[in-house]
């Protein structure tokens, strides 16, 4: 069975974890330590719990499998799924022992389902485009390519319209 929940303060290792496998490379990669302190990076989990931030995890069987998170930017210090000051950048990762499962098209679904109720009108996310697996579930769930930063792509979801 799979469950969906608030993320909880002594699961914030866990969300880092997930922070580290969200990041999509595929050789050299460098260390969790090292890559997420980078500062083009650190800035999405650095303060975790300021206004606008959001994170759920999904249990199977009890056990942490995954998770799905938001946080605003400004133009002043812009995330690389960025869009505007009102749509939170999105993230998410799924264990490897259970990818292919479901678990984040569900995590997708909840956190869309959050950010309406928390009252936002959009989501973003930055995606590589050679992460088809991604690129196509982000489309399934009505999320359209809006622009390139570096090499990813930037994608937007409008929740009206979801």
């Amino acid at each position: 069975m799979i469950t969906v929940k608030p993320l909880e303060p002594h699961e914030f290792d866990f969300f880092m974890d997930m922070h580290y496998e969200s990041i999509h490379i595929l050789q050299a990669k460098p260390a969790k330590h090292e890559l997420l302190n980078a500062p083009h990076l650190k800035k999405y989990h650095e303060g975790w719990g300021r206004k606008g931030d959001r994170a759920l995890v999904a249990l199977k069987d009890d056990h942490l499998a995954g998770a799905v998170w938001y946080r605003l930017f400004d133009e002043t210090n812009m995330g690389y799924g960025f869009v505007d000051s009102d749509t939170p950048e999105l993230g998410i990762a799924v264990h490897s022992e259970y990818r292919g499962s479901g678990i984040g098209r569900i995590l997708m679904h909840e956190i869309v389902k959050q950010a309406e109720s928390d009252g936002y009108k959009s989501l973003s996310l930055s995606v590589d485009p050679q992460n088809s697996s991604a690129v196509k579930l982000y489309q399934k769930l009505g999320f359209v390519y809006w622009g390139l930063s570096g090499t990813s792509w930037t994608m937007k979801l409008d929740i009206q319209s979801h």
